[in-house]
């Protein structure tokens, strides 16, 4: 049982893979109007629920994850909005970490309103 529970959480820590320029491109043009006009942190979380997406946190970085399944889809730098920039203007997440110390989720939405 532990080798299960050792695999699930590499998983769930792990960065997703680069993806291909096409890929990139369909991905851009419906997940980045969501990242670029979201006005909260819960604001973002629930219009990409809406599309089947989800957001986590994984080695500080921002990873967009699909909602029925948890894998990591891409970075938000991959879609041209890093954290950096989308806690600069929508405020900083309140994250919680995970049992591993390299990812966590939003324990809340901290909305600056």
């Amino acid at each position: 049982m532990m080798i299960h529970q050792d695999f699930m959480n590499a998983r769930h820590a792990a960065l997703p893979a680069p993806i291909d320029s096409e890929t990139r491109v369909l991905l851009y043009s419906f997940l980045s109007p969501i990242l670029e006009t979201a006005e909260s942190w819960s604001d973002l979380r629930a219009k990409l629920a809406a599309k089947g997406y989800d957001v986590t946190f994984r080695a500080g970085r921002m990873v967009l994850t699909r909602a029925d399944s948890g894998v990591a889809v891409c970075t938000g730098r991959a879609m041209g909005t890093p954290l950096r920039s989308l806690a600069a203007r929508i405020g900083r997440p309140c994250i919680k970490v995970n049992a591993d110390g390299v990812s966590g989720d939003l324990s809340y939405a901290r909305d600056m309103s």
